[in-house]
């Protein structure tokens, strides 16, 4: 099972970026797929997640209204738009599957290979 982000990048404050997160030896609508992020100093946590059935979905308080998640299963992959990007998103970002959406890390079944995105002010 491997998990592969991908996407991330320098950009200014207010820039966006999408992140990818593609899949291998599993099929992703079998899982919620969460993209979870850890700054430097800063404890893991919960971006946002994308329920199998896309019912659920989630978003953490300060990257609602800036941040989309959205999953393209024909393609195996699952999307994470971030616009009017901030310094404070600067951390890598890592995508995961999960049972259920769950902003807890400790629910994580599968991790991917994180990301780097920096954002300058």
């Amino acid at each position: 099972v491997q998990l592969q982000a991908s996407g991330g990048g320098l950009v200014q404050a207010g820039g966006s970026l999408r992140l990818s997160c593609a899949a291998s030896r599993f099929t992703l609508d079998y899982y919620a797929i969460g993209w979870f992020r850890q700054a430097p100093g800063k404890e893991r946590e919960g971006v946002s997640c994308i329920a199998s059935r896309d019912s659920i979905i989630y978003y953490l308080d300060s990257v609602k209204g800036r941040f989309t998640i959205s999953r393209d299963n024909a393609k195996n992959t699952v999307y994470l738009q971030m616009n009017s990007l901030k310094p404070e998103d600067t951390a890598v970002y890592y995508c995961v599957a999960q049972i259920a959406c769950d902003p807890s890390p400790y629910s994580v079944v599968y991790w991917g290979k994180g990301t780097l995105v920096t954002i300058s002010s």
